[in-house]
């Protein structure tokens, strides 16, 4: 792979708690539903919980013998009580809902900290509610009008890494949807880690005329603000659109391995003129880790 087109320039990534569970279902179509809807919202900007789909499972790898889902649920900080809190609403609101899904712990490390998810999610049952032991696992099954759902008793609380970026500098619209696809689909295939953005039309910035409304755009790599801002525009010449993919990860290793994956598929496409990232002077996370040493 050639790598000119990669500018010498660095990401900045920061530590992060998050769940990883594994969603199962009756159908392909359910289960996307479930995993993309509860990871929908990525908002650990502004102090919530971000999810992102990590890949699917077939019926031979799920605890349960159904399709499967593995999603990662993340927050920027120690505030345990506030994670449960936003966390909830995933689960209950976006999963439960879904006809016969269930959600296990898919955890692989040895975490000592949990989350309880009786108080935040079993008692959807209104004390109805029974523990059973099933698929090796202790669930609680919260009685439904489309009997019946379950959910794992206790989901660790593991340690991993968060905001790895890189921005794939296009020509064309077309470069930037079918990169964007190329790139989503060779992070799903990096174990551990998640693109919570997708491909992320807004990149932002620390600082913000609007702090009510938490962070803004990045106005100097805005190609429609570059003849208005003349020589601040950071936007280079014959680039007229810059998305960005954000990784969270499990580990450090598979973040790195997810940024190579997807700098390698949007290499391959002739409207991505360069690729870069977003960084803030190393000033924003705790680890500035440089695109070309990552591409060794």
């Amino acid at each position: 792979m050639n790598y000119d087109k990669v500018e010498d320039t660095f990401f900045e990534a920061f530590e992060g708690r998050y769940i990883r569970a594994l969603i199962t279902g009756p159908t392909e179509a359910i289960v996307k539903r479930a995993a993309y809807d509860s990871t929908s919202t990525p908002s650990a900007v502004i102090g919530r919980v971000e999810g992102g789909v990590e890949g699917f499972l077939d019926e031979s790898q799920t605890p349960d013998g159904r399709l499967g889902a593995i999603v990662q649920y993340w927050l920027d900080g120690d505030d345990v009580e506030k994670f449960a809190f936003e966390l909830s609403y995933r689960l209950r609101q976006d999963v439960l809902v879904k006809p016969f899904t269930r959600i296990f712990d898919y955890s692989t490390t040895d975490s000592e900290d949990y989350i309880e998810m009786m108080d935040i999610v079993g008692h959807c049952g209104d004390g109805y509610e029974w523990i059973v032991e099933e698929y090796g696992r202790k669930m609680i099954n919260v009685p439904i009008a489309v009997p019946d759902f379950q959910i794992e008793e206790k989901f660790k609380i593991n340690d991993g890494i968060m905001g790895g970026n890189f921005w794939y500098l296009c020509a064309t619209p077309e470069a930037v949807l079918q990169a964007g696809e190329a790139i989503i689909d060779a992070i799903m295939d990096v174990e551990g880690a998640t693109a919570p953005f997708d491909i992320c039309s807004a990149a932002s910035k620390p600082e913000t005329n609007f702090p009510e409304i938490g962070p803004t755009t990045n106005h100097f790599y805005c190609p429609s603000l570059k003849e208005s801002l003349g020589d601040i525009s950071k936007v280079p010449e014959g680039v007229n659109y810059i998305p960005e993919v954000v990784i969270n990860a499990v580990d450090e290793d598979s973040m790195n391995q997810a940024i190579k994956a997807g700098i390698d598929a949007a290499l391959e496409f002739d409207g991505v003129v360069g690729i870069s990232a977003g960084n803030f002077d190393g000033k924003l996370g705790d680890k500035n880790i440089r695109l070309l040493d990552i591409l060794k």
